[in-house]
């Protein structure tokens, strides 16, 4: 997920890009209410988990700070943009990071398609349960 927030100005009664000095605590739980990802970040930022539980996850957002609600009257505005699976994956960063040649690349993202594959494969499973 990528999000990004946005704080209410009085004077401009707009919405303006927040401070860096703003947090945000970003907490996932899986179906079975699990813990999966529990992480502070900034104003603005990226927060990545897999799941190993087919189903409905719940994701919260919350800023870590009061002062700055208050300070901007209460209103906070966050952009949220939620990718699924394994395009989400930045195959060249993956490349340079572990030194993979073209092949070993594409081998890495035909495994990574299998397994998105088996997991879509066991969510319906669940599913039609």
């Amino acid at each position: 997920g990528n999000y990004r927030t946005q704080l209410w100005d009085k004077q401009s009664e707009s919405f303006l890009p927040s401070t860096p000095g703003l947090g945000m605590h970003v907490e996932v739980k899986d179906p079975d209410g699990k813990v999966v990802l529990s992480r502070q970040y900034g104003s603005e930022g990226r927060f990545t988990f897999t799941s190993h539980t087919p189903g409905e996850h719940q994701i919260c957002l919350h800023s870590n700070s009061t002062r700055m609600a208050l300070f901007a009257g209460g209103k906070l505005r966050v952009h949220l943009d939620i990718q699924v699976g394994e395009h989400t994956n930045n195959y060249p960063e993956i490349a340079a990071k572990d030194k993979l040649t073209e092949l070993q690349l594409r081998a890495r993202q035909l495994l990574d398609q299998v397994e998105q594959i088996q997991k879509e494969q066991n969510y319906q499973r669940v599913r039609r349960g």
